[in-house]
């Protein structure tokens, strides 16, 4: 498995209400040297988080420990700029398995879903509910269905729907990247292949 099977998910949330988060404030370029998924974690929204001592910004979201959760919460236009995996990673590795936002760059969506985060796009109203009731409790728990493509308020039972592709889908409620989904369909692929002439 390249990463946890998703099918639902109830959580707490992160509110991050800020517009064009891009890739580099996700994860800065000089964390990328790795090549493996592992430890991006630890720096994801580096220059956000720490100061250049290496301190604890306490105004950050991230640093307060009223906000805890699988989902984050982010303004529109989330995951913008350059096309670095490695935003997708820390996010992963940070413990987030789902981000919301009303707006996802494309590429970021692309690569969230290739590693097991859940980007789920909602109108803009509905953020803003989200929003509302994260600030009204910080404890606010929501659902978020994968089979059904829904995410839900449970303080108030507000649902919305959302898109995702059909092949993503399915890789994401079994636990496979691309490479995974190849190996479970071998056997379909070698008798595809013997009833074709070389």
């Amino acid at each position: 498995m390249a990463y946890d099977k998703f099918n639902t998910l109830k959580s707490s949330a992160v509110p991050l209400p800020i517009e064009n988060v891009d890739t580099d404030q996700i994860i800065p370029a000089r964390f990328l040297k790795a090549t493996e998924r592992k430890g991006f974690g630890d720096n994801l929204f580096r220059d956000w988080r720490y100061n250049g001592d290496g301190s604890e910004k306490k105004d950050f979201v991230l640093n307060n420990p009223t906000y805890s959760g699988k989902i984050l919460v982010g303004g529109k236009n989330f995951g913008s700029g350059s096309s670095r995996e490695h935003a997708a990673w820390a996010v992963y590795d940070y413990g987030f398995r789902c981000v919301v936002s009303s707006f996802f760059a494309d590429i970021f969506r692309n690569n969230c879903l290739n590693i097991g985060v859940l980007p789920v796009q909602v109108s803009a109203d509905f953020l803003d509910k989200i929003f509302k009731a994260i600030e009204a409790n910080p404890e606010a728990t929501f659902e978020v269905s994968l089979p059904e493509q829904t995410i839900t308020i449970e303080g108030s039972g507000e649902s919305e729907s959302f898109d995702i592709n059909a092949y993503k889908k399915a890789n994401m409620l079994n636990g496979f990247d691309d490479i995974d989904y190849l190996l479970n369909i071998q056997e379909e692929i070698k008798e595809f292949a013997e009833d074709r002439p070389l």
